[in-house]
């Protein structure tokens, strides 16, 4: 295992390298969706398909002087099924989330892609002060995980982190408090993931918790409030108690803190970019790059299992 990537500009330079792959942009119709297509080619990442209304992409296309193979759909589910079907056949190697709810473009990936327990998503973050990139998990898919759940989320972004070159990382299951309070489900979940992750029933990793916030990105904080963990301040991946902690923590980071993310969904079996419509053309670039070098690393014969 090589040293581990810190920083998302090593994330793009190692997807060039790969060549584009063809990638299925399911319902692109919108100029933002066009823009991302035609710069990722630019860039030598991707080969576009564009999935949607045809008198609607070409439009689109048209007023971006771009010219790639359009396939029809009249609905959004009629186009996120295509893509997938267009993945089954051999066509495509990459699914782009475009203008399509986040429900409608996972439905036929869930059926027919997923080849993990769980699909979740993470957001990959390069912060300003921070020594690594950091893991958010999961702000996208899982609305309101149980234990069972979090440990599939947990696993997922081990095995992601461990492809980008950590052998061993470090988890932080996020609360409120750092005691266990039955009047805050999240406190009970995180003390059990870390009883699990201790007797090995998960593993690879080092996992604390509960943990606040706070306690989890500061060794300060944790010791000023007498917590002895080897996590706090040196933390990998946060594992948040639900989606609406998670994205607002991501959001909060993006836009107070001028952050950079790419954000990428895991457990299916190719490589699937998931990103909001709102997120920079930085974002999305960033998040086509994650999503080839996390696919080619997790796949390649090392002699490590990452799946």
């Amino acid at each position: 295992m090589g040293a581990p990537i810190v920083s998302l500009d090593e994330v793009l330079q190692e997807a060039r390298g790969f060549g584009n792959a063809v990638a299925a942009a399911v319902v692109a119709t919108d100029s933002h969706v066009l823009d991302v297509a035609l710069l990722a080619a630019q860039q030598g990442l991707i080969a576009p398909i564009l999935i949607g209304r045809p008198d609607e992409v070409k439009s689109a296309c048209a007023i971006h002087a771009c010219q790639y193979p359009v396939l029809a759909a009249q609905t959004p589910e009629q186009a996120a099924l295509l893509g997938v079907q267009e993945v089954k056949q051999g066509r495509a190697k990459m699914l782009i989330k475009g203008h399509i709810h986040t429900s409608e473009f996972l439905h036929p990936i869930l059926a027919e892609l997923r080849h993990a327990e769980r699909l979740s998503h993470v957001f990959v973050g390069q912060i300003s002060g921070y020594p690594k990139l950091l893991y958010i998990t999961d702000a996208a898919i899982n609305i309101a995980p149980d234990l069972v759940t979090k440990v599939g989320i947990v696993n997922n972004a081990v095995k992601l982190a461990r492809a980008m070159g950590i052998e061993c990382p470090k988890v932080a299951a996020i609360s409120a408090i750092e005691t266990i309070n039955t009047a805050i489900p999240s406190t009970l979940d995180a003390a059990c993931l870390a009883k699990m992750a201790g007797r090995g029933q998960i593993e690879h990793v080092i996992l604390d918790g509960p943990l606040a916030l706070d306690d989890a990105i500061s060794a300060e904080a944790s010791q000023i409030k007498g917590i002895n963990s080897s996590v706090a301040g040196d933390v990998d991946i946060l594992l948040m108690p639900d989606l609406v902690s998670g994205n607002a923590l991501y959001k909060a980071i993006t836009y107070f803190a001028g952050a950079r993310f790419a954000g990428i969904v895991l457990g299916a079996s190719v490589p699937v970019v998931l990103t909001s419509r709102a997120d920079t053309m930085e974002t999305h670039l960033a998040s086509i790059a994650l999503a080839r070098v996390a696919h080619e690393r997790m796949h390649q014969p090392s002699g490590k299992d990452f799946r």
